[in-house]
């Protein structure tokens, strides 16, 4: 077998069982993965064909940031269909990896908490008032054990109510007030 640019691949055991489930392993060797025009991702992937106008979705994207990386595409109907899954950005070359995270960036608002000033539960939602690396900074999240995720070991990610990422890399490095402040609502 050969991949996309006529090189000789050896087969990964257990493809004929993901390929049955539906899952497709994204790799250098199956998958050719370039920006077109207007800074669109496109995808081809040997046996399939050319996808455009690709966005990337993180899978697991706290603990796996560069990896389990689900490339999709929209129909002719308007849904969400997934081409395949890069399970390791890192195999991917230089131009390869910096497209894919342009396309990811698009995707994802993720900005880092510095000072928390003021936190404000009215209706079941958290109303925030923080300062981050943008500057001074509000915004909503619902008051829910889903929406404030465990980062590292000692920080949080926040989902706002539009799936914005509000990080707090280690609660330990806030001011002990924001600190006090941010543990009277957030306290799992």
């Amino acid at each position: 077998m050969a991949d996309v640019w006529g090189r000789k691949t050896v087969s990964i055991p257990g493809d004929e069982k993901l390929r049955e489930s539906g899952y497709r392993r994204l790799t250098p060797a199956n998958t050719r993965i370039f920006e077109g025009s207007f800074s669109l991702l496109h995808c081809q992937v040997e046996g399939a064909g050319l996808y455009r106008g690709v966005y990337a979705v993180l899978m697991f994207p706290v603990s796996y940031p560069d990896r389990y990386i689900s490339l999709r595409y929209t129909d002719e109907r308007d849904q969400d269909r997934e081409i395949g899954i890069i399970e390791d950005l890192s195999v991917f070359p230089e131009d390869v990896r910096q497209a894919v995270r342009r396309s990811l960036i698009k995707q994802y608002y993720e900005r880092v908490i510095h000072r928390i000033h003021d936190i404000e539960c009215r209706y079941g939602l958290l109303f925030f008032d923080v300062t981050t690396g943008d500057g001074r900074e509000t915004f909503v999240m619902a008051w829910r054990h889903d929406r404030a995720e465990d980062y590292g070991a000692s920080g949080k990610v926040l989902l706002d109510a539009l799936d914005n990422r509000y990080i707090i890399p280690d609660l330990r490095k806030l001011p002990a007030a924001d600190r006090r402040l941010f543990l009277g609502y957030i306290y799992w």
